[in-house]
This record gives C-alpha cells, sequence and structure tokens, in this order.
C-alpha cells in the first residue's frame, strides 16, 4: 500500500461513524484512519495538516459557504492546506454547462444552495486568510480550489 506514513481522519456526523468504519475496514486501513464525531455546524474541526471538502460547499447560501471555510481555517495548522473540490462553474461562465446544471440542479435541491466559480472560492478564501491558492481541473465536470493557511 503506498503512503503508509500518512494517516487521516473522517470528520462527519456521528451517525456516519458506522458506514465509514466498515468502509475503512473493507479497505484495509483501520490501523490509518479513524472517524471523528461532530457538526461543522456545532463543533470545532479537528487539528490537521490537511483538509478535503467534497460536494459539500455548494449546498448553502453564500454566508453559510463561507462557515465551513472559515472553520477549516481555525483547524489547520500553519502550512496546512484545505482543498475543495465541486463541479466548478468555469470563471467566464461559458464553458461547463454541467456546473451551471449543477448550479441550477442546486437550487432545485435546496432552499438557497448554488455553484461557484473557482476565482469564487479563492476570494472567500483570500478573504479568510488562506494565501497561495489555485485552481485545478480535475476528472470529469469537477475541478478543486487549494488554499494554504
Amino acid at each position: 500500500m503506498a503512503n503508509k506514513h500518512l494517516t487521516g481522519s473522517g470528520f462527519d456526523l456521528p451517525v456516519a461513524k458506522e458506514t465509514f468504519d466498515a468502509y475503512v475496514a473493507d479497505m484495509g486501513l483501520s490501523d490509518r484512519l479513524t472517524f471523528a464525531p461532530g457538526s461543522f455546524f456545532e463543533d470545532p474541526m479537528p487539528q490537521t495538516d490537511v483538509i478535503t471538502m467534497g460536494h459539500i460547499v455548494h449546498d448553502w447560501d453564500l454566508e453559510t459557504k463561507q462557515m465551513p471555510l472559515e472553520k477549516a481555517y481555525q483547524a489547520l495548522n500553519p502550512g496546512g492546506a484545505l482543498i475543495v473540490y465541486e463541479t466548478l462553474i468555469d470563471d467566464d461562465r461559458s464553458q461547463n454547462a454541467f456546473g451551471i446544471l449543477m448550479s441550477l440542479n442546486m437550487l432545485i435541491e435546496t432552499r438557497e444552495g448554488f455553484d461557484y466559480t473557482g476565482a469564487d472560492c479563492q476570494g472567500w478564501m483570500a478573504d479568510i486568510g488562506f494565501k497561495d491558492t489555485y485552481v485545478e481541473h480535475l476528472v470529469g465536470p469537477d475541478s478543486m480550489v487549494v488554499g494554504f493557511k
């Protein structure tokens, strides 16, 4: 198994623990991955070097979108990184039709959720204190925004 020196933790609602533990055990990673119960609406995130948030931030209005980013900043050790991946809309809103349709979908499924551009997320991160942010396209319609504390 690659990168045996790495360890990790999944931070999620307590109800997800059983599913998390079963999946981790099936992957043979129980000695490297642990579960940290909590809600970023109510609890601080565990201190760490890297935090990933996938398809989470687009669920809410602008103010609520910024809250988990702020909590991630507080939880990161100096030099740590936040990675946010979503179906980002391209900055000029002309190329990623799937991202624009996903934003419409979020407005239908949630009260105030919406997808956003990489530049939007970089701006929110910069306002919080993240440095050296960048956007990188991933496979398919997804991209990630990375910011360093």
